[in-house]
């Protein structure tokens, strides 16, 4: 809102904007929201053309945005939590325009605080994918003043489990379920995935590692002739979905329901898919940074059934509990 004008026939709209004049209180962050919503620079132009009748130039615009990287220079470097519970790691691709268009992907790692709150740790824009990338990656949580992450929930990332196990030689690397079932689904026709899903369920929720083999040996006996690939899959990703099992249901709980990543990476798809793809790096970093803001603000609880899984972790982790 602007503050007292003497000529309010001179005023545009009912954000104040006067005539000629191109910026008004509160005009970055009507573009930092605009531009939040994945929507680009001309768009943004022809938005606030459209609603205040006003023209601004791309490079006003632009020159707005680029004030972000700092921020998220900051916010990426910040100090971190001695411990967390647990960290899911995963990773968005998406299209990035360098003469041709590439694409590239985006790692994100949340975690999860003592106190059950989600918090967005960092994120990386992958050039090669492998051990050296993840060890840089896990190397600079540790550098930020993580000592210690229980449990790391990962999308089959290669080169991650090693390079964790480098870093923090305690933590236990659990491969995602929820993802490890949808890649099986992937094989089974739209009629038999409800029955295919249920027979894989029986597998993961086994009470312990040795009934799941059982149920795997089950499934492999009756579904290997139409869904080979499937029990193929289990068995070479078998020692990193057995962790799982050295848990009780408290934690297991909370360790499978990755809704907490999977929701805040739908939220960032539907912004990539608006925008097509991105200039540069770091206009695909400015637009994700300012998304998480806005998706972390909603976080105003700790995840559903956390003080029963805090009660078990204290019992499982005392030793390596922050004191």
């Amino acid at each position: 809102m602007l503050a007292n004008y003497q000529k309010p026939e001179d005023l545009i709209g009912e954000q104040g904007l006067l005539k000629h004049q191109t910026r008004w209180t509160g005009f970055d962050d009507k573009i930092l929201s605009l531009y939040a919503r994945g929507m680009t620079v001309r768009e943004i132009q022809a938005h606030l053309e459209e609603m205040y009748g006003t023209e601004v130039s791309p490079s006003l615009i632009s020159s707005v945005t680029d004030a972000v990287i700092d921020e998220v220079k900051a916010w990426q470097s910040r100090p971190l939590d001695a411990v967390y519970p647990i960290a899911y790691l995963d990773c968005i691709h998406v299209k990035v325009h360098e003469g041709s268009v590439r694409i590239k992907a985006v790692y994100l790692a949340l975690g999860v605080t003592m106190a059950g709150e989600k918090e967005v740790l960092g994120m990386w824009v992958a050039q090669t994918e492998g051990a050296k990338f993840w060890l840089q990656v896990v190397t600079e949580l540790r550098n930020r003043g993580v000592q210690d992450i229980f449990i790391a929930c990962v999308d089959g990332l290669k080169g991650f489990p090693e390079a964790i196990e480098a870093v923090f030689p305690k933590t236990a690397v659990q491969l995602c379920i929820v993802h490890m079932v949808r890649h099986s689904l992937n094989y089974v026709s739209w009629k038999r995935r409800k029955a295919v899903a249920e027979d894989l369920k029986r597998i993961y929720q086994s009470a312990t590692v040795e009934e799941a083999e059982q149920r795997l040996a089950e499934f492999e006996a009756s579904c290997d002739e139409e869904y080979l690939p499937i029990s193929q899959s289990w068995r070479r990703n078998w020692p990193r979905l057995t962790p799982f099992f050295d848990f009780p249901p408290e934690i297991r709980k909370v360790i499978y329901t990755t809704n907490a990543i999977e929701s805040m990476n739908m939220s960032l798809r539907k912004l990539t898919k608006n925008r097509g793809s991105f200039p540069s790096d770091e206009a695909l970093l400015k637009l994700f940074y300012l998304a998480l803001r806005n998706i972390s603000q909603k976080w105003t609880m700790p995840l559903r059934d956390w003080k029963a899984a805090l009660t078990r972790f204290t019992i499982q982790f005392e030793e390596r509990l922050p004191q």
